[in-house]
């Protein structure tokens, strides 16, 4: 199962569809290209490389383009099938039905550079829509399905959208959340997957007749085609600004790495609103023929029962999925014999876990880790030699570093630091946000992860810790200074610090530490009900709530969550 698609990238080119792109044109480009016939992936001043060879990258294909090219070639193949309903695209459906959702939207008024948001768990209809909107030239954003209508207010007055898709379901906390005058928005038009009163249905665009098709200028190095949000390092969720060229470049450094094409049958369990689902799985498996079976999220039985009626033999999940599949009973009755390999991303993969994994399925499923951010497309890293606790090389057309955090100076093999990355598919930038944008990434294109790591000889990366204040809860996101700033409005709270405690299930638990006002009955229970009305149920106080004298702060009023961790756990 380590076998490589090889120079599928390569075959795209043509006289005037082609440029090479191997990141900037600095000595480290230098290295890149000697490496390319060596077989070391470390270079003398400590830059981590590929393994492979970098492959030609087009500058000038936006990213529908490439996608059609392929739904030419796979033509009458299955594409994509709602496991639950049977509901399925052939890959000619999925160009011929977004071509008619672009000449829809054009005749409503929507032009390059609009902004349209998708509010939906996982549907078939999403990646006709997102192909349509690359199509059109218009920003594409997604939103967490479990958003409140707060969370959705605030990511609509954000962005600017002026469209929302939706789910019959989620209509309500859709009109809620146009109705909040705290974030005011500019959305014009209702659409939904369905059907209900006062909302257009989607069908009603895929029932146009595809003549106004627009004919769109894209600059694909320039031109953004999908906005998702990400709380980055730290801080409140922010716009990241992903180009054509960024998503077709890890599209096309994705299948370098990960053997998949027609015969693979892959599991779309992953929420298509995060990257790792956007990209990683959606775009990176049908580009190859591969199939897809969505689900809209999980549920044991059904998770189970989908990956052995379809014979799913590649799913990508996240670390609490592959605890489930490690120690939960239930799984013995189903037959999942055809799954050959599972690739696990969004958090850490212990390695306890990686071998217990192992041990039930006696080896027969290769498990890999693959390491990414959303400001990087997603994926930096892939595991394609199945080493517990590493989360790979890095991908082609990548470098890597591990820099001490106080002198930004490379490190060698073994000592641990911050891991940085550089690659065509770092984002283009933060959405309104360029302060965020240069805290992250150097000048020089060198991106700051966050993420406190170490490599070895090889060049296989291993993260270890997060320098970043982010909270991973079973992969999500969850931005301490966002339950801050929530709970220092309540009238009974002084001061506050959130968070995240260790958990062998979920990875980390939001934690609070609350200083009472003077004179306060607050308590614990009634602090974490205050949070549960107002967030999406990934954002629960799950890990507790504490009360405290004082919230230990550095001289400029940072948070010192490190003497909070030392203290109090």
């Amino acid at each position: 199962m380590r076998r490589f698609v090889l120079g599928q990238a390569r075959r795209l080119a043509t006289s005037d569809m082609e440029e090479v792109t191997l990141l900037t044109r600095t000595r480290h480009q230098q290295l890149v290209l000697r490496h390319a016939s060596t077989s070391s992936s470390v270079s003398p001043d400590n830059i981590i490389m590929s393994e492979r060879r970098d492959i030609h990258i087009p500058r000038n294909l936006a990213f529908h383009q490439y996608f059609y090219s392929k739904c030419d070639e796979f033509k009458d193949i299955t594409a994509s099938e709602d496991f639950l309903t049977g509901r399925k695209y052939t890959f000619l459906d999925l160009k011929e039905k977004s071509i008619k959702v672009a000449s829809a939207l054009t005749r409503k008024g929507y032009r390059k550079g609009d902004v349209v948001l998708a509010f939906t768990p996982n549907t078939i209809d999403f990646t006709v829509l997102m192909l349509a909107c690359a199509a059109t030239g218009l920003w594409f954003s997604a939103a967490n399905p479990a958003f409140t209508a707060e969370e959705l207010s605030r990511q609509l007055n954000d962005c600017s959208s002026k469209a929302i898709f939706t789910i019959p379901a989620f209509a309500t906390t859709v009109k809620d959340a146009l109705n909040n005058k705290q974030f005011p928005n500019k959305v014009q038009d209702l659409f939904v997957f369905g059907e209900c009163p006062g909302f257009q249905p989607f069908q009603s665009l895929i029932d146009d007749d595809g003549k106004a098709f627009p004919d769109v200028d894209i600059n694909p190095v320039e031109d953004v085609f999908t906005l998702p949000y990400s709380s980055g390092t730290t801080g409140m969720p922010k716009g990241v600004m992903l180009t054509h060229y960024n998503c077709l470049a890890n599209c096309l450094q994705v299948i370098e790495s990960v053997s998949v094409g027609k015969s693979d049958r892959c599991l779309g369990l992953l929420p298509l609103y995060h990257i790792y689902g956007m990209t990683a799985v959606q775009f990176a498996a049908l580009q190859t023929g591969a199939s897809l079976q969505f689900l809209p999220k999980f549920e044991p039985e059904t998770f189970l029962r989908c990956l052995q009626d379809k014979q799913i033999t590649l799913a990508h999940l996240v670390p609490p999925l592959i605890v489930f599949l490690a120690k939960h009973p239930l799984v013995a009755k189903y037959d999942l014999s055809a799954l050959k390999m599972v690739i696990s991303g969004a958090a850490p993969l212990g390695v306890d876990i990686t071998q217990q994994f192992q041990q039930r399925f006696e080896g027969k499923i290769v498990v890999n880790q693959g390491y990414g951010m959303t400001e990087t497309t997603p994926v930096t890293n892939v595991d394609t030699t199945a080493t517990p606790g590493s989360i790979g090389n890095m991908v082609v057309n990548t470098l890597g570093k591990i820099v001490d955090v106080a002198s930004n100076q490379a490190l060698g093999p073994g000592e641990v630091g911050e891991y940085c990355v550089k690659g065509p598919q770092v984002m283009k930038g933060y959405f309104k946000n360029k302060k965020a944008t240069d805290d992250m990434i150097e000048p020089d294109g060198w991106l700051h992860t966050g993420d406190i790591g170490y490599y070895n000889k090889d060049g296989l990366v291993f993260i270890k810790d997060r320098l970043k204040e982010l909270i991973k809860y079973k992969g999500s996101q969850v931005p301490p200074a966002e339950l801050e700033a929530l709970l220092l409005g309540h009238p009974d709270v002084q001061d506050v610090a959130v968070i995240g405690v260790p958990d062998d299930q979920a990875g980390e638990l939001p934690k609070a530490f609350v200083v009472k006002k003077p004179g306060s009955k607050l308590t614990e229970k009634e602090v974490a009900r205050f949070v549960e009305e107002r967030v999406s149920h990934t954002k629960k106080l799950r890990g507790g709530v504490q009360f405290v004298e004082d919230i230990p702060k550095n001289p400029s009023g940072k948070i010192l969550r490190r003497v909070l961790r030392e203290k109090y756990l």
